[in-house]
């Protein structure tokens, strides 16, 4: 018998970060096409080549003090991630931008900026993906109006660290209870916080 070769086998955090880099990648191509040159791509090692990905051009909103930043806001590197509450591959990429900030974010050599990308909205054919994104989303912002930066990035790590893989799923009822408990648990102000949440305050920035 011939022996089998040795196939190249991407490792659980590459594979998480390829899979987000393809969906970020069509999200911003849905808003605004990239125009770029020459990619970089994986040798056998699983390592980027020396091919630059050069003249790419983006063209995202500006990063700004509204932004939730976490890390360095004048660091070289600033990955922007644009998040829904609801989907179980953020909560995935949840842990290798944690591992990333751990590594890198301590230093001041990368910030990561979070943006709401709720998918509670109908598609062509009028089906909703995540109905409850949208007010999950607006109790992000909440936690950051009630808790400042601080306050949001506290909340934002104690939903994906609690909030079940099957989530999408859940009653509006029993989501609403995770999300008021999700505040108390990151000791945010309850009573400013279910204001803000009724009132589904932040909808219309949401949106932008």
């Amino acid at each position: 018998m011939q022996p089998q070769q040795n196939q190249p086998v991407l490792t659980v955090p590459m594979a998480i970060v390829i899979a987000a880099a393809i969906i970020g990648g069509a999200l911003l191509y849905v808003f605004h096409p990239i125009q770029t040159a020459a990619p970089t791509v994986l040798n056998n090692q699983n390592s980027a080549s020396s091919t630059p990905a050069s003249n790419v051009s983006v063209n995202l909103p500006p990063i700004t003090a509204s932004d939730h930043i976490l890390g360095n806001p004048n660091a070289d590197i600033k990955i922007v991630e644009y998040s829904d509450p609801s989907c179980p591959y953020c909560k995935m990429f949840q842990n290798v931008m944690l591992q990333i900030m751990q590594t890198y974010g301590s230093s001041g050599k990368v910030a990561w900026v979070y943006r709401e990308f709720p998918l509670d909205k109908p598609d062509q054919n009028g089906n909703i993906l995540h109905p409850n994104a949208g007010v999950q989303a607006n109790a992000f912002e909440c936690a950051a109006s009630v808790g400042g930066n601080a306050g949001f990035w506290a909340f934002e790590k104690d939903w994906f660290a609690k909030f079940p893989d099957s989530g999408a799923d859940e009653t509006k009822t029993i989501d609403n209870q995770q999300i008021t408990q999700t505040a108390i648990d990151t000791n945010l102000n309850t009573n400013d916080f279910k204001n803000c949440v009724a009132n589904n305050t932040f909808a219309s920035k949401i949106d932008q």
